[in-house]
């Protein structure tokens, strides 16, 4: 288990190291120039003497490949830059909007789960009877709607006509509903499908029939044997949805002005504010790894026979 855990680690920082030095080469291939991005904050014309000046102060001026290393020493040290349009810490603005992310994905998967725990059961326990294609039907209507046109509708119901919730911003959890609810239905067809299909499975097997035969109830059989077993493939899929939720979904959050990680990233790339991107997506890709480690260790505690696997291979 030591070595598993041991090689994880090491996968994940080799990831970020590749992903931060193609992170850094796209931003240097990006059009614009992010010198006229800063100077553009202060008033006055812009001279050739204030657009160098800059560049230097930036290190513009440097070999590409020292810039990277100068840019890779500050990351070791958590210091990602600092942002062009408002002077401030990369790090600090990160961290000031994670509290935001984490409450967002948290709603979304406790919406989540909510669709499509009860609804893949169902599915699965009345296999082609009305529950199952209910459940088909509303698998086919949330893989169809984009997130962006079901978070208008909702805003239109429960903010506009019904005046239930708020429309837009953050700080509550009245304003965190709508957001959840909309990643939540859109991620939910794939969990819903994946449990049926895993459900149907199980439910097949020698050892659920044995369960029945020796009078456990019904519900017992679906949710200690028959739930336990087809989850595994929902925790699978649940670690890299952790990790898209975590790192901020960007057209959601700009939907509804939540202030989260996504909603900061658009903002920086319509600046052209490169620091913050490139902050933004190492973060994005340390919540990638960390949530699919999260997701194997919640893999060991539904089959430990992974854990014995580990454990006779360290």
């Amino acid at each position: 288990m030591l070595t598993h855990a041991a090689l994880r680690l090491l996968q994940l920082v080799l990831m970020l190291l590749v992903l931060s030095l193609v992170t850094f080469i796209l931003m240097k291939l990006a059009p614009g120039d992010p010198v006229l991005t800063i100077l553009k904050a202060h008033e006055g014309a812009v001279t050739e003497e204030d657009t160098l000046l800059v560049r230097e102060q930036l290190g513009f001026d440097l070999p590409l490949y020292q810039q990277y290393g100068q840019w890779l020493s500050g990351v070791v040290k958590l210091d990602l830059g600092q942002s062009y349009t408002s002077n401030r810490d990369v790090w600090n603005l990160l961290v000031e909007r994670l509290p935001a992310s984490i409450m967002l994905m948290a709603g979304s998967i406790t919406a989540l789960l909510i669709l499509a725990l009860p609804l893949g059961m169902l599915a699965a326990k009345y296999q082609n009877r009305l529950p199952d294609y209910i459940s088909r039907l509303f698998a086919l209507i949330g893989s169809s709607i984009p997130s962006f046109w079901l978070g208008l509708l909702l805003i239109y119901l429960f903010s506009y006509q019904l005046n239930w919730l708020p429309m837009m911003g953050g700080g509550s959890i009245s304003h965190l509903i709508l957001p959840s609810v909309t990643l939540g239905f859109v991620m939910a067809p794939e969990y819903i499908r994946l449990l049926r299909a895993g459900m149907l499975d199980t439910l097949s097997q020698e050892y659920i029939r044995a369960a029945r035969a020796r009078g456990i109830k019904e519900w017992s059989v679906l949710t200690r044997h028959a739930l336990r077993a087809a989850l595994m493939p929902v925790v699978s899929l649940m670690g890299m949805s952790m990790g898209a939720l975590m790192a901020g979904s960007v057209v959601t959050e700009s939907l509804f002005g939540w202030p989260g990680l996504g909603s900061m990233a658009m903002e920086a790339i319509t600046q052209r504010n490169y620091p913050v991107i490139q902050g933004y997506i190492l973060l994005t890709g340390l919540f990638i790894g960390l949530a699919n480690w999260l997701s194997d260790m919640g893999l060991v505690i539904l089959d430990p026979r992974i854990r014995l696997g580990g454990g006779r291979g360290g």
